[in-house]
């Protein structure tokens, strides 16, 4: 238990996955925030600002690829996140929406979700690519209400594109205006951690979420 609690530690630790685990576990870890149950914790955000900070470190381990190699290939990572996040919920999808109410379940949450994407769609996966947590369902969540592939795929790759680009080169460039960036990385992780939560948990606390009737007609009913 104490070894899994130090590996969580080390895993929500930007700085320590870019000294250990360089460009690889970076792309491992986009890979897994932006599409799997499992990555909903995992540091997206503060991981891309560090990234562009040590971008120079990680081309050199990288065969010196230029920089902006480096920045497609993380880009790249959270797209084929994002599918296999769709992908899971298309698979899924058609059993849930047949599956019986529960105290836990209600199918009329997914319909509810379905017109949210049929109206927001786009805009819904570009947004929530900068939102933590969301991010990791998101795109599950559209795959379940069956959102038209293409379309998804093209707001998947604007959004990662952006997300991943502004990101480090926010940190890049910060980085050659203020060299002694490095001595105060944690504090700069945590004004990133609570910036990117805040509107999340504002939304949780505050919002209050309206519920429209279902339009679908159940076929069992």
């Amino acid at each position: 238990m104490d070894q899994f609690i130090e590996l969580f530690k080390h895993l929500i630790n930007p700085q320590w996955i870019i000294d250990h685990g360089g460009l690889y576990l970076l792309l491992l870890i986009i890979f897994a925030e932006t599409g799997l149950f499992v990555g909903f914790f995992l540091p997206g955000d503060s991981l891309l600002f560090v990234a562009g900070i040590y971008g120079g470190s990680l081309s050199e381990s990288f065969f010196n690829v230029p920089f902006f190699i480096i920045m497609v290939m993380i880009s790249l990572a959270g797209v084929l996140g994002n599918y296999v996040g769709f992908w899971f919920g298309r698979k899924s999808g058609p059993l849930l929406f047949t599956r019986k109410d529960t105290f836990f379940f209600k199918r009329k949450h997914l319909y509810q979700a379905q017109e949210f994407y049929d109206k927001h769609g786009g805009g819904a996966i570009f947004l929530a690519r900068f939102l933590p947590i969301i991010r990791t369902f998101a795109p599950i969540v559209a795959g379940i209400v069956q959102m038209d592939k293409k379309k998804f795929m093209f707001f998947n790759i604007i959004s990662s594109f952006c997300w991943v680009f502004s990101m480090m080169l926010a940190g890049h460039y910060l980085d050659k205006f203020f060299p002694s960036l490095k001595e105060h990385l944690e504090l700069i992780v945590i004004i990133l951690i609570i910036i990117t939560t805040l509107p999340v948990i504002i939304k949780l606390v505050f919002g209050k979420t309206k519920h429209p009737h279902p339009t679908h007609t159940d076929v069992n009913e």
